[in-house]
């Protein structure tokens, strides 16, 4: 079993968190089943957000009764300091607790310190003071805002996509995280669903021992899949080092990561679908991408009014513009 401690958090769980998001998705039947099975077979860190619709609850609804026995990580969007008091104790009310072992600034457009005239680290450490929460951490997308955040010393975690296809100064990222003893929270470990092999996936993860990797899940094949790395972690050998190399020669460079920060689109494109078409119709199930549903949304690229807001607000930098407009052209020639 491989395990991970979250840094200066001191909190150690094996090296499979539970990545909340999808479940919002299901119904919360379905849900709680997935839980509580997560739970029963060691899983217990589970990440989640207030902006993540009903996630939080169906958290609550599921595993209140172990409380004591598992970590919860949440976060808020909000840039103002009353509504980060509102979705603090939304948060704990539909988790059913009375605090959160890391609440995260989520996905903010800069750093967040004392004295910046935001406000909002201070609230968090009142938040802290008052028991309300245990730890402070910050999510992004931007690598500038998260090499600050690290080392500004103020933050207890990162959270940060992390995966196989990650750039040389992603990776650096992480072993910086490492120096300064800031637990390191891998999103987009399958890259959006990119990356089709899960074992390839942990087998990368395993060689660094700082790092959690949360696996979104919302269907009971996918729980078992990481559920059977807690006792078989996966190795990588010489068959995974080659898959892993020949998806970086595939994926490697300019690809939408799905992140959505480029929503909502004025005219109802669905871009993060329509920027990575080109590689999901070549690697996921046909079923997935050749179905009429899918065909109207592809349509819609038609439709933008080049406002750029899905360029602007890209955190990759990605010209997205021409990016779905290049996928919706593949998308024609190869129906």
């Amino acid at each position: 079993m491989d395990i991970v401690t979250l840094g200066r958090t001191g909190i150690k769980v094996n090296k499979n968190g539970f990545g909340a998001l999808p479940i919002q998705r299901i119904s919360r039947d379905e849900a709680v089943v997935l839980l509580k099975k997560a739970y029963a077979s060691g899983i217990t860190f589970y990440d989640t957000a207030r902006f993540y619709t009903d996630s939080e609850e169906k958290i609550g609804y599921a595993l209140s009764d172990v409380r004591d026995k598992i970590f919860i990580a949440s976060k808020s969007m909000t840039e103002k300091v009353d509504e980060f008091w509102d979705h603090l104790h939304t948060s704990l009310d539909t988790l059913k607790t009375d605090y959160i072992d890391i609440f995260q600034f989520h996905n903010p457009s800069f750093c967040p310190k004392p004295g910046d005239g935001s406000g909002l680290y201070e609230a968090m450490l009142e938040a802290k003071e008052k028991g309300l929460i245990r730890y402070i951490g910050i999510t992004n997308h931007r690598l500038a805002v998260a090499f600050e955040a690290v080392e500004s010393g103020l933050y207890d975690t990162l959270q940060f996509p992390f995966s196989y296809l990650s750039t040389p100064k992603e990776i650096e990222l992480v072993e910086l995280c490492k120096a300064n003893n800031v637990g390191f929270i891998a999103m987009k470990a399958l890259s959006g669903g990119l990356i089709t092999n899960s074992a390839a996936a942990y087998a990368f993860m395993a060689q660094y021992d700082n790092v959690l990797p949360i696996w979104g899940i919302q269907k009971d094949q996918e729980l078992e899949e990481f559920i059977s790395y807690i006792q078989n972690p996966p190795v990588q050998d010489e068959e995974l080092t080659e898959l892993i190399q020949k998806d970086k020669e595939v994926l490697g460079g300019d690809f939408c990561r799905a992140c959505g920060y480029c929503l909502p689109c004025p005219v109802d494109i669905d871009i993060p679908t329509a920027a990575r078409m080109s590689l999901l119709l070549r690697r996921a199930p046909a079923a997935m991408t050749l179905n009429d549903a899918t065909k109207e949304k592809m349509k819609k690229v038609d439709d933008c009014i080049h406002c750029d807001h899905c360029k602007d607000h890209c955190p990759y930098d990605l010209d997205t513009p021409k990016l779905i407009a290049d996928n919706w052209e593949d998308y024609k020639e190869y129906l």
